[in-house]
C-alpha cells in the first residue's frame, strides 16, 4: 500500500481513486442532434440527384439522419443566435463591404504598386469562443485586400494581412466596430 494514501481518503483528494466509468466521450448522445442540418442534407441530396422519387427521399432522409448522428460527438458546442435581425443587418454590411472592397482593390491594383502599403495588423480579440473567432476570421478574409493570417488565442489577437494600410489603428477599430462587436452581440459571448 502507498504510505501517502490512507484508507480514509476520498476520490476528491486522490484522483487515482476515482471510479472508472464506461462513458465514451465519442459515443452519440441524442437521436436527432442537428435537425436543421438533417433537413438541409435531405434537400441537398434531392437537388444533387435531381429527383423526388420515394427511394431518393427515403435514402436522403436516412443519410440526413445518420451522418449528423454518427458525427455529433465531433461537433463543437452549439451557440445560439440571440439577435436574428442583427444577423440580417450584418449580412447586408458584409455584402456591401465585399462589393466596395472589390472596387477599391481593383483601383489599387491598376494603380502604381508603389502606392500600396501592405502590413500585418494585430487585432486584439474581445471574443473567446472558437466558432465566433473562426467566423470573424472568415468574414475578414471574404473582403478582398485583407486576409486572416493567424489566430493566437493565448495572446488574444487575430493577425491580419492587409494589402494597403495607411493607419493600423483605424484598421483595428474598423474590424472591432464593424465585425467583432456585432458578432459578440449576436452570440452574446
Amino acid at each position: 500500500m502507498n504510505p501517502e494514501s490512507s484508507p480514509n481518503q476520498t476520490s476528491d483528494q486522490n484522483p487515482d481513486l476515482r471510479p472508472v466509468t464506461d462513458e465514451n466521450p465519442l459515443k452519440p448522445r441524442r437521436w436527432f442532434p442537428h435537425k436543421a442540418l438533417s433537413v438541409y442534407m435531405v434537400i441537398v441530396w434531392l437537388l444533387l440527384n435531381n429527383s423526388i422519387s420515394p427511394g431518393h427521399i427515403v435514402l436522403g432522409a436516412f443519410l440526413g439522419w445518420l451522418i449528423p448522428w454518427v458525427t455529433q460527438a465531433f461537433w463543437p458546442e452549439v451557440l445560439h443566435i440571440r439577435k436574428p435581425l442583427l444577423v440580417l443587418k450584418m449580412a447586408a454590411i458584409i455584402f456591401y463591404d465585399i462589393i466596395i472592397a472589390n472596387l477599391v482593390l481593383a483601383v489599387r491594383i491598376l494603380g502604381s504598386v508603389n502606392n500600396l502599403q501592405p502590413a500585418f495588423v494585430k487585432v486584439p480579440l474581445d471574443i473567446d469562443h472558437d466558432f465566433t473567432i473562426a467566423l470573424l476570421a472568415s468574414i475578414i478574409s471574404l473582403t478582398p485586400g485583407t486576409v486572416s493570417a493567424d489566430v493566437n488565442k493565448e495572446g488574444g489577437y487575430l493577425l491580419l494581412h492587409c494589402l494597403h494600410v495607411a493607419d493600423p489603428e483605424a484598421e483595428i477599430r474598423l474590424v472591432k466596430d464593424r465585425y467583432e462587436a456585432p458578432l459578440k452581440e449576436i452570440f452574446e459571448c
